[in-house]
């Protein structure tokens, strides 16, 4: 599976950071730091569906499954 943010949507809102801060680490300014394109670890895909959808402004998406 395969997660990405998109920068110019995040508005830095850190839900999918509580979620879980391994999978979707913050940069210093409390924006998502998950990239374009990141390949999420085994047995973490249910963990990324739910950070992926705690974003109130749908930055993020799942890119593959």
């Amino acid at each position: 599976m395969r997660i990405g943010v998109d920068p110019d949507v995040c508005e830095a809102h850190g839900q999918c950071s509580v979620v879980d801060f391994e999978l979707f680490p913050l940069d210093d300014d409390g924006y998502s730091a998950v990239g374009p394109d990141r390949e999420v670890p085994a047995g973490e895909e249910g963990t990324a569906r739910i950070g992926v959808d705690a974003c109130p402004v749908r930055a993020l998406r799942v890119l593959s499954e």
